[in-house]
């Protein structure tokens, strides 16, 4: 087999917030120089500080919006490796994260996205993945990918005018789900996506979902499932609710306020998309 991919294929779409130095991607590469890889920062800030690269390996395009959605975005737009890889500032990449990455685009060149596993500070899976590649992904599937284990064939995306809804993820009105709704996009245009279970990096922080009360979750569980399922709101509210309470993530007696909030989100979501 011919292989399409191959070392410096891989481009890292960085998304990160006021930095006026690289050091921060440092304890990123912990086996090598951060150069020896094509990177490509997004860095939201103001005009006051701005991002610069010796290195012409690392590129920088200082951006003065903020919110996730619109970093990554730019980061697709800007991109020029044959394959895209999602990253944030605070994870470390596992030593053979380019090869792991490279050879699964090569094993399975139909697919669009191939998306990996990262692990927690402790050598921990971050969740449960796939025991095996998996090659037809359901709305769950998708539901739980997050957007550091996100990969792209860049020159086969371009041509799906797919972006990030700008109304989620951090400094938005809907601060997450953005991952989601890009990839569930994807989906609805019959593109292949796939999970291949391989670690490719570490991340310790916090979700956002776990900082969120109850009502806050919902409100942006009622828009986000409007979004990506308008028909099926109901549905995927009452599954969201089912889980939440065999896993104890919210009492009996939050149910009302949590129904009320995601019927809140759903309201403003449809008030700010007319």
């Amino acid at each position: 087999m011919i292989k399409e991919f191959k070392k410096g294929d891989l481009e890292i779409v960085l998304a990160t917030m006021n930095r006026a130095s690289l050091d921060f991607l440092i304890p990123m590469f912990p086996f090598s120089h951060f150069s020896e890889f094509p990177i490509l920062i997004i860095n939201q800030t103001s005009e006051n500080t701005l991002l610069v690269s010796e290195f012409p390996s690392v590129r920088i395009v200082n951006s003065f919006e903020k919110g996730l959605s619109k970093s990554r975005n730019l980061g697709l737009q800007n991109a020029h490796g044959k394959l895209v890889l999602l990253a944030d500032d605070d994870e470390v990449f596992k030593e053979d994260f380019e090869n792991t990455i490279l050879e699964a685009h090569n094993n399975y060149p139909e697919a669009v996205s191939i998306c990996f596993a990262i692990e927690d500070s402790n050598g921990l899976l971050f969740k449960k993945y796939p025991s095996q590649i998996k090659m037809q992904l359901n709305n769950l599937d998708v539901f739980s990918i997050l957007s550091i284990e996100i990969t792209l064939k860049r020159t086969i995306f371009n041509s799906f005018n797919n972006n990030f809804d700008t109304n989620f993820g951090l400094g938005s009105s809907f601060m997450m789900g953005e991952e989601t709704i890009f990839l569930s996009d994807l989906k609805k245009k019959k593109q292949s996506i796939i999970i291949v279970p391989k670690v490719i990096a570490i991340h310790s922080e916090v979700s956002t979902d776990d900082k969120l009360n109850v009502q806050h979750r919902y409100y942006i569980q009622g828009a986000f499932f409007t979004r990506v399922s308008k028909n099926n709101y109901l549905n995927w509210i009452f599954l969201k609710l089912f889980f939440d309470l065999k896993q104890n993530r919210i009492k009996i007696d939050q149910v009302f306020a949590a129904l009320k909030s995601a019927r809140k989100g759903k309201e403003d979501y449809q008030q700010i998309t007319k």
